[in-house]
């Protein structure tokens, strides 16, 4: 079996089918990174680029340590350090790059569509780590592989996505994924911070956070993004955390067992206290490793037709 897509550009692009397909991968990956040897050489012959233009510390390493378990050649790409200082475009640092013979790019950009745009103009597949607040498709793939890991599936459960939603491409990444799963989605936060007309998506929407957490079965917490707000969205953070923060006191009141989690970084005692992020209600080291597998399994699902075809 093979994906239906040639890229992972977005959860919107993928099928039910396409991923259950990399959750059945990523299980079987996910076995390989708990042996003693690690490593399989399943992209032996694939150059992998690594294209960056976006601070990233945790899906860099999760992506570049996936690309190594599958004995890729791994090419890391800094805008930082790079021509794209000296004005050179998008398309002619990515054509410049190609010309090394890479057979894939992986690419975190601040601009929505950056991913799209690559895609519509070079032969190599691309997957999108993070496009401005659009999408960051694989965080979702991660975060709905872990819940289905706690509950074996994901049909009917209810899920909450608590924090700033407005500024969040973990937000819709994670209410397409969810949905084509048949999970029941909300989300939670300040009015100023919940996207006009989300409504639309097909999730409920919450201001109260004992209220939302009275509801689900999983709560996915996100960090406030303070350097995506160009303005003041709530008067500040110690009245987030009195009205949208959570701590063990108001989780040990929910009569069910909600299971925590969060994409990181985590601002401890602001949306989560620490005695919750440490707690055994949080599955937020599980994620860390399950993004590992679920990478792997993408990264090996795309090139597997370029393979079949060399």
């Amino acid at each position: 079996m093979q994906l239906s897509t040639k890229h992972l550009l977005g959860i919107k692009y993928l099928t039910q089918d396409d991923i259950q397909l990399i959750f059945e991968t990523a299980d079987r990956f996910k076995e390989v990174i708990n042996r003693p040897i690690k490593k399989v050489p399943s992209l032996r012959d694939v150059t992998i680029a690594n294209l960056f233009f976006e601070n990233s510390t945790r899906t860099r390493i999760s992506f570049e340590l996936a690309e190594k378990r599958l004995s890729a050649d791994v090419l890391n790409f800094s805008s930082s350090a790079s021509s794209v200082k000296k004005g050179e475009t998008l398309l002619d640092t990515v054509k410049n790059i190609l010309s090394m013979k890479v057979d894939m790019v992986v690419m975190r950009h601040p601009a929505p569509g950056a991913p799209r745009f690559l895609a519509d103009h070079i032969d190599a597949n691309i997957i999108n780590a993070g496009d401005g607040t659009h999408e960051h498709p694989t965080q979702a793939l991660l975060d709905a592989f872990s819940i289905r890991e706690k509950f074996s599936s994901l049909k009917g459960l209810k899920v909450v996505i608590v924090g700033d939603i407005l500024h969040s491409r973990v937000a819709l990444s994670n209410i397409f994924c969810l949905k084509k799963m048949g999970a029941e989605v909300a989300v939670c936060g300040p009015p100023t911070l919940i996207p006009k007309h989300i409504e639309t998506l097909g999730v409920r929407v919450f201001y109260k956070i004992r209220e939302a957490l009275e509801w689900c079965d999983v709560a996915n917490v996100l960090r406030i993004q303070l350097e995506r707000q160009d303005i003041k969205y709530f008067p500040s953070i110690r009245e987030y955390t009195q009205y949208f923060g959570i701590d063990m006191p108001l989780l040990s009141s929910i009569k069910s067992d909600v299971l925590i989690m969060h994409p990181g970084p985590i601002n401890r005692g602001v949306e989560l206290s620490s005695e919750v992020a440490d707690s055994d209600k949080a599955i937020i080291l599980d994620q860390v490793e399950n993004g590992v597998a679920v990478r792997m399994a993408v990264l090996y699902l795309l090139a597997a037709p370029r393979s079949a075809s060399d």
